[in-house]
């Protein structure tokens, strides 16, 4: 029964902003491990890394791949490039069960350097992406009437600030928790479940691999934790997603779950 709770097998995943380098990735591969059919999506600018990502689930021996449709390309700002992709997945494997949002940006400046058009790029991307990848989700899932997975990904600043400038991208995290929360009190009737994983500072990813560039940083962020290290991006995100992701997480909604070393409980 144990293992049940975390097998996945016969579900369909799909996974927004899985290009290769970031945690969508280990996202992804971590999916198709525990038995899922993985549709991965990202940006069409990203489309090299969006299919070493598909090859890597492939050749481990998973079905991320059962035809050229589960790699898909869409822009998370645009309601109608949101809407295709999940009328795609779901015509392409006939339905889907579990949704993973990783899309996102970061900004890192100052705020009087800040522009108007960036701060809204950021927001557009981290918050309303978020919203609209929420909204199809719920439609098709509610539409299926079979339950569901939503995931979202927030930060670990999404309750707080760090040393590093970036209002808009502290801004816009915070904002994924409580659309998480509204989500799941409005899809929660139709079994659907909505939560958000935060993680601290995993390295080195895309995302952080300009931190390499600042050991003194890195350090910092380290020992910031109450276990004195970085996050692993291969060890330590997979265990947290499955749970969200899967039959274990039944009870579960409108959550965050901080995976930070203990970053938040200071």
């Amino acid at each position: 029964m144990v293992n049940a709770l975390f097998d996945l097998s016969g579900k369909v995943a799909l996974v927004i902003g899985a290009a290769a380098g970031g945690l969508g990735e280990r996202a992804a591969r971590t999916l198709a491990e525990a038995g899922a059919v993985v549709a991965v999506a990202d940006l069409a600018t990203r489309g090299e890394d969006l299919a070493a990502t598909a090859r890597t689930c492939w050749t481990g021996g998973h079905r991320a791949m059962e035809n050229q449709a589960s790699e898909h390309r869409v822009d998370v700002t645009d309601e109608r490039s949101v809407a295709a992709l999940f009328e795609n997945v779901a015509a392409a494997h006939g339905r889907i069960d579990i949704v993973v949002n990783a899309a996102g940006i970061m900004l890192r400046k100052p705020y009087d350097e800040t522009s108007l058009q960036e701060f809204e790029q950021v927001v557009r991307v981290n918050l309303t992406g978020t919203w609209l990848v929420g909204r199809e989700a719920g439609k098709t899932l509610t539409r299926q009437g079979r339950g569901g997975r939503i995931v979202n990904l927030t930060t670990v600043y999404a309750e707080r600030v760090g040393p590093v400038p970036e209002s808009a991208y502290y801004a816009a995290k915070a904002g994924v928790v409580n659309v998480t929360r509204a989500l799941a009190a409005e899809l929660g009737p139709h079994g659907i479940t909505v939560n958000c994983l935060a993680p601290g500072v995993f390295y080195p990813t895309q995302m952080t691999a300009a931190l390499g560039e600042r050991p003194d940083r890195l350090k910092w962020f380290a020992e910031r934790t109450m276990l004195g290290r970085l996050g692993d991006p291969d060890a330590d995100f997979a265990g947290p997603l499955l749970l969200m992701a899967g039959p274990a997480s039944a009870y579960m909604t409108g959550q965050v779950v901080y995976i930070d070393g203990g970053w938040s409980a200071w």
